[in-house]
């Protein structure tokens, strides 16, 4: 059986571990983040990242033309040249994949974005952000049964060749759907979910499909969207998803058995 893995690029996670701790396996493909770099590159590039928060309460990336060129740039070029760099040095044959290549993560542009801007709800008609709705699964088979491990991230991109911005970990739970994986990893900066944001020691254990929704209005910050992700791989078949630090000792292995909070 598969296990898809995605590792998030915001401060405080470890590629290292999650590496040194893949390295021996050969069950799974790993999907990446890359937050911390687009926003350090927005940055020298003089276009900084700006945030809104839809009317349901997440917080995502404002994706104009402007910044789906960092995002690019940071994903399919530092980000993940990186992470097939270090794989390698570990003994892993890693092909770097963007959503693009291949028509790998193939999206639906997202149209009538909403933002909640001072109280009131403002359309983001510039925005390029996406949907996916259908993995290329025949290419991450092709790899698989070749001994190389897919090494996924966005962008992806539309029917008509446009370029878009889609959320890694909801790109994770489409990969795992499509593998028919037998677990989704979601790892992250934190324990898990957290029952109180502000203390890290309290840790859900797990979380029932039905209970999801009761749970994401304390989820914070970028948890909900991984809880939405989680919600997206169960409804696709995957058994169970585990969302688990990154920055601990073997983390795929900790998190395989159960560290974190389990989505099931």
């Amino acid at each position: 059986m598969t296990i898809v893995v995605k590792v998030g690029g915001a401060a405080g996670n470890s590629f290292d571990r999650v590496v040194s701790d893949l390295a021996p396996r050969a069950d799974y493909a790993l999907v990446h983040g890359g937050s911390a770099e687009v926003d350090r590159l927005g940055l020298a590039l003089g276009r900084p990242s700006e945030y809104y928060t839809s009317p349901s309460g997440v917080v995502s990336r404002r994706s104009t033309p402007a910044h789906v060129e960092v995002l690019t740039l940071a994903m399919a070029g530092r980000i993940q040249t990186d992470l097939v760099a270090r794989l390698g040095a570990a003994g892993v044959r890693a092909v770097g994949l963007s959503g693009v290549d291949g028509r790998l993560l193939l999206a639906k542009r997202k149209r009538g974005a909403r933002a909640v801007v001072d109280g009131r709800v403002m359309l983001l008609a510039d925005d390029l952000s996406g949907t996916i709705e259908r993995v290329g699964v025949d290419l991450l088979r092709l790899l698989l049964g070749s001994g190389f491990v897919p090494v996924v991230g966005p962008p992806a991109v539309t029917e008509e060749g446009e370029i878009v911005n889609v959320d890694a970990d909801r790109a994770a739970a489409a990969v795992a759907g499509a593998l028919h994986a037998e677990a989704l990893v979601l790892l992250t900066n934190v324990p898990g979910l957290l029952a109180r944001p502000d203390d890290l020691g309290s840790t859900i254990p797990r979380v029932a499909r039905d209970e999801i929704d009761s749970v994401l209005p304390i989820a914070a910050g970028r948890m909900k969207k991984k809880l939405l992700a989680a919600r997206d791989a169960l409804d696709a078949g995957v058994a169970r998803v585990v969302l688990a630090p990154s920055n601990v000792d073997r983390p795929v292995d900790a998190a395989l058995r159960g560290r974190g909070t389990v989505v099931s």
